[in-house]
Parts: structure tokens; sequence; C-alpha cells
């Protein structure tokens, strides 16, 4: 159990290990975040930072070597640098074996079906011919999808039937991709667990989501999803833990269809914009919970008080965030970032109402 006063390392500098590192500091931990922008917006709020791209393995060495533990705020960091911090012997919480799985999502997808949870009819696109086969088997609409490094829609078409297969693979420049067919969903939904070093987990109470553009536009909790959808997403997100051997925080995207079955969309190896909620709505943020777990200490229930709305301020609403202020229960967590532009998450507000 690391006690105050230790270094929590976490590779990458955006919002998310920005707030992973107040949460840290509110522990009394001292927090050094490793990242390649010189204007990261965690740099500004960690006791120390190292500015070095991922690949400078000596830089990440040097920086593993100064921590107790090391995280990582999102999952595309390169497993080249993974493999180094856990070659010094720090503790790297979650470890290589997550980004593994999440990091593609051909792998990602079948390692749910092996859990036994279902998710939309996929084919793997290595060629033109393999994406003909694929729309023949899957279907279309579809999405075609490269295996790597998408988010936020990004690396991502919709195909209609009669679309121009061979122009689609084209646009993905014939990178190694997956055609994932459609799910006729009423609603998204995420599940949040935390696991500690000793196996223990806890879960947050699920948030149903609503995208505009692949982008999360709002987290609301309580959702509408039905008692049986809640169960068994929670059940998947902790059996995904446990086969990976997890610790810290995990989320897992659903689909719920009209018949209360649900589909597993993607995971994440980090605390999720989906779970900003907590930060106001709940006992113990997601974030708190991460830095708990990957320091050895007991995990906290997450009991919520609170209905909550988490809506992302996106882009250009960043100049016109004010105007939800006037509500009496908004809290805003502005993320630092310089200047906005499209499609750029810059802040979140959290609208409680019914709080206990």
């Amino acid at each position: 159990m690391l006690a105050p006063g230790s270094v929590i390392g976490i590779l990458g500098g955006g919002q998310l290990g920005r707030m992973l590192a107040l949460a840290a500091a509110e522990m009394g931990m001292d927090v050094h975040v490793f990242a390649p922008d010189a204007n990261s917006p965690a740099f500004r709020v960690a006791a120390q930072h190292t500015c070095a791209p991922y690949v400078n393995l000596e830089a990440v060495e040097r920086f593993a070597q100064a921590c107790d533990v090391v995280t990582l705020e999102f999952e595309n960091v390169p497993l080249v640098t993974a493999q180094a911090v856990e070659a010094t012997g720090v503790p790297l919480r979650p470890g290589v074996k997550a980004l593994e799985v999440a990091q593609d999502r051909l792998i990602e997808k079948q390692f749910f079906q092996n859990l036994g949870a279902e998710t939309v009819p996929i084919a793997a696109v290595d060629s033109l011919a393999d994406l003909q086969a694929g729309a023949q088997a899957v279907g279309l609409p579809a999405i075609l999808k490269t295996r790597r490094e998408g988010y936020d829609g990004k690396g991502q078409l919709r195909l209609q039937p009669g679309a121009d297969l061979s122009a689609a693979y084209d646009t993905l420049q014939k990178r190694p991709a997956i055609l994932e067919g459609y799910a006729p969903f009423v609603r998204e939904f995420s599940v949040i667990v935390a696991r500690g070093v000793d196996g223990a987990m806890q879960a947050y109470e699920a948030a149903e989501n609503v995208h505009e553009g692949g982008i999360l536009r709002t987290s609301t909790v309580p959702g509408g999803m039905g008692a049986r959808s809640l169960a068994r997403g929670v059940q998947i997100a902790q059996q995904a833990a446990e086969a990976l051997g997890y610790i810290g925080v995990l989320a897992v995207e659903f689909f719920e269809l009209a018949d209360g079955k649900i589909l597993v969309n993607e995971c994440a190896p980090r605390v999720h914009n989906s779970g900003h909620w907590t930060q106001d709505g709940c006992a113990t943020s997601q974030f708190s919970q991460h830095i708990r777990a990957i320091s050895g200490w007991p995990l906290a229930v997450p009991d919520r008080h609170a209905d909550v709305m988490m809506l992302n301020v996106i882009g250009a609403a960043a100049e016109d965030w004010t105007h939800h202020l006037d509500h009496p229960h908004a809290h805003l967590h502005y993320y630092g970032k310089n200047q906005w532009r499209d499609g750029r998450k810059m802040a979140h507000i959290n609208l409680l109402k019914n709080k206990s």
C-alpha cells in the first residue's frame, strides 16, 4: 500500500491525466506526468513532468524509475513504452495485457466473445477482397473501422447498401480494419468498474450515453436501461477485469437492444468520459477510485447521492459555457486547453438534481 508522499506516474498529459493528478494530490500523492506535448493540460497541475516522445525509451525508463507506480490516461500509449516501464520493475497498472486488447478492435471484440459476451457481427479486413466478403457476411449498413488508433469517430466510415467498397478501403488508406455490423440499439450505456490489487471490485452505476458525430455529448445517471441489461453489463465488465488481471478503473461500453439484449461495443483501460459524473454525483469519483486501486488502497464504495447529467463542452461551445452555470447545481470542470477546435473536448459540466 503506497503512503501519502509516494509518486504516481501518469503516461499521457490530457484532461484525464489532469483530473487523475488532481485526485492524487488530494490523497497526498505527488504526480509525475510523461507526455510529448509541451502544452499538456496535466503538466500544470503535476508536481513533476517529463516532456519527451513516448518512443524515447531512455526517457521512459528514467521517468518510471522516479515513480512508485505508473498508470496511463489513454489506451494508445505505444506497447513498447508500456513494456519499457514494466522492464524497470516499477508496477504498471493496468498492464500491457489490457493495452494489447484495447488497442486492436478485432482482438478486443474476440476477447469479449471469448468471455461469452455478445457483439455485433464482425469481419477482419486486410484486403479489398476481405471487405467484399465481409460485406456479404455481415451485411450493410455496417461500419468500417481501422483496427488501431481510432477514437471519437475518427478512423471509421459508415457503409450503406450499394457503397463503393474500393473507395471506402482507400479512404482508410488500406490499413488493417474491421467491419462491424449494424446494431439496432435503443440506447448506449457504459459500466465502469474498479479492481484493486487484492482482486476486490466495485462497480459504478451505469450511465446512459448520447453521442453526436461519434463524440460523447451527454451521460445521464440514472439511465433508462432495464435491470437485466444493467446486471449483465456489470457481470461482463467484472469478467473482463478479472480475465485481464486488471488493476484500476475499466470502462466497458454497450448497446442495449429493444428486447433487452446487450452487445459489447468497446472497452477503455482507463478512467472514462462517461464516468465524469462521479466527480460531483458520487461518494468517490472514478479518478480517486483509480488512484486508490493502483496504490493498493482499499476501494471505496461508490454510492451515488444525486441524479446527474454530464454535458461535454466541445469545440466552439467553450466560448459560450457560462449559461450552464445558471443551474443551481452546475459544476464546471475546465481542462485548461489553450484553444478550441472542432470536435475538441474543452470541459464538462455536471448538472445535479434530486440531491440527497
